[in-house]
């Protein structure tokens, strides 16, 4: 059984994105699994790197209690939608905010390598988008996916990244819906 920690990277608890989460979070559980539901929204910390990486920027509580949930896991499942290509500010300030040197990679003195401190670990994104996969592939270059997965996952080491993809929700129906759910429970069971 698998240590799972869920991370919401939608702003609104009453997205799409929070009912597939939680439906994985469900199927998970059920299936003996540890699980953890970490819902950016309800976080209190500032999104902002104020200094870059030119100086440290004190970690508020929440934050703390993030970082400690994933070194524990051995599963992390990022469940987001695409805005503008891209993930939302929300989610872009908790990974700005977290994955930090020294918590999640490490630069070797004098090289361009760096160790990849989150190692041991594997990762599955789920995204949301109202454009057509094809369209965010063929024009986009799936961007958001490949920021998330490689430059950042992969970077700290997180391998072995799975990507699950919904697209055209704005004009999807409740059926269809409803199929994205129960395909989120199946992925939760397996824990994958």
């Amino acid at each position: 059984m698998k240590k799972i920690l869920i991370i919401i990277g939608h702003p609104n608890p009453e997205s799409l994105n929070h009912a597939l989460a939680h439906r994985y979070a469900e199927a998970a559980r059920a299936a003996g699994h540890s699980v953890e539901v970490l819902s950016l929204t309800t976080l209190q910390f500032d999104p902002i790197l104020r200094m870059g990486y030119a100086a440290a920027q004190e970690l508020e509580p929440d934050l703390q209690a993030a970082q400690t949930s994933i070194l524990k896991a051995d599963h992390l499942v990022v469940v987001f939608p695409s805005w503008w290509g891209s993930t939302p500010a929300l989610l872009k300030g908790f990974i700005d905010r977290t994955f930090l040197p020294g918590f999640a990679f490490k630069y070797k003195k004098d090289s361009v390598w760096w160790d990849r401190l989150l190692s041991g670990r594997t990762g599955h994104l789920v995204v949301t988008m109202d454009t057509p996969w094809f369209y965010n592939w063929l024009v986009y270059g799936n961007a958001n996916i490949r920021a998330m997965k490689a430059a950042t996952f992969q970077f700290c080491g997180i391998k072995r990244v799975k990507v699950t993809t919904f697209d055209s929700v704005r004009s999807s129906n409740e059926a269809r819906r409803t199929a994205w759910l129960e395909q989120m429970a199946q992925m939760g069971t397996k824990g994958l």
